[in-house]
């Protein structure tokens, strides 16, 4: 089984490390590489569906040239330039940007008719693309051995953190509209503790684990997301966390204790919330749940499409 993957990125660069958001394609391709599947890559350079669209001649000569069974696509543009081809048949994952943002909407909308089998990350997705057909429901896998609980002194330590302070990790950069920065700074701002607000960006995989290990609460408060992966994250480090009603995560966190999901964007229920987390000072048990999305389990499920599509 050969599957070529089709994502934006360098393809200068074979390590993936071109941008943290994309290791989970990595990640994926290489726990389907442990269970028998070849792969290959080709990754497209260029923004917007123009940029896409300029792609086109040297993405048919890397199929012609690997020759691949099934081709699949991460996001919706990927997927739109990949089914403009019709001769291997194309598997498209929808994540999140993709069908939250209404202009790119629309070329998923076609990428999704084109394809022959669609991944969505969260049970809301199919409706937005009016998507009727059998649904194949698989978040992205986690890799649950790089991120696992450590002692929150040593992981402070490790990170040069002050350890009579409290700290909480914002899900992305102060700078990214869509994570909604304003909103979690007024919330830390109005709590009774003293709190620092950490950005999560700059950092390796290996510094997030630590950071996940040893802040008190991670708190999201995106205006929108598909499955946001440190979700996911924070529980297999035991991380309690506070987060809006966006993407999956209060089906993520569902009956975790110690860890909260808002009704609302009201900053007073996220600061309380946040308060009752620093209170209490105490890590989950969300690792034993979030051993679901172990990327060996999602691979397994995603092979079986390979499979179908194949059939």
């Amino acid at each position: 089984m050969r599957i070529l993957i089709i994502c934006s990125g360098k393809p200068s660069n074979p390590q993936w490390s071109f941008v943290l958001n994309r290791s989970y394609v990595y990640e994926q391709a290489e726990s389907l590489k442990e269970i028998g599947v070849e792969y290959e890559t080709y990754f497209i350079e260029g923004k917007g569906i123009l940029g896409y669209l300029k792609n086109y001649k040297k993405m048919t000569q890397k199929i012609k040239d690997y020759q691949p069974n099934v081709i699949h696509a991460h996001y919706g543009l990927s997927g739109l330039l990949a089914t403009l081809q019709r001769k291997v048949p194309v598997i498209t994952t929808f994540h999140g940007s993709d069908i939250n943002i209404p202009f790119i909407r629309i070329f998923s909308y076609i990428a999704s008719r084109l394809s022959a089998e669609n991944i969505f990350v969260n049970k809301e997705q199919p409706a937005k693309l009016f998507y009727k057909k059998e649904v194949h429901l698989i978040p992205c896998g986690i890799d649950t051995k790089a991120f696992s609980p450590i002692d929150k002194i040593k992981a402070q330590i490790k990170l040069k953190l002050d350890l009579n302070k409290k700290y909480a990790l914002f899900t992305g950069s102060f700078t990214n509209k869509v994570k909604n920065y304003p909103l979690a700074k007024d919330v830390i701002e109005k709590t009774k503790y003293d709190i620092e607000l950490l950005e999560l960006k700059g950092y390796t995989r290996e510094e997030v684990c630590f950071l996940l290990n040893a802040v008190d609460v991670l708190i999201m408060t995106s205006f929108t997301e598909g499955s946001p992966m440190i979700i996911k994250e924070a529980m297999c480090c035991n991380c309690p966390v506070v987060s809006v009603n966006v993407g999956d995560v209060k089906d993520t966190l569902f009956s975790t204790k110690g860890s909260y999901v808002s009704s609302s964007y009201e900053s007073i229920e996220l600061e309380k919330y946040i308060e009752n987390v620093i209170t209490v000072n105490k890590r989950t048990n969300a690792r034993e749940k979030a051993l679901q999305y172990d990327l060996k389990k999602v691979a397994k499920e995603v092979w079986q499409i390979y499979k179908k599509v194949m059939m």
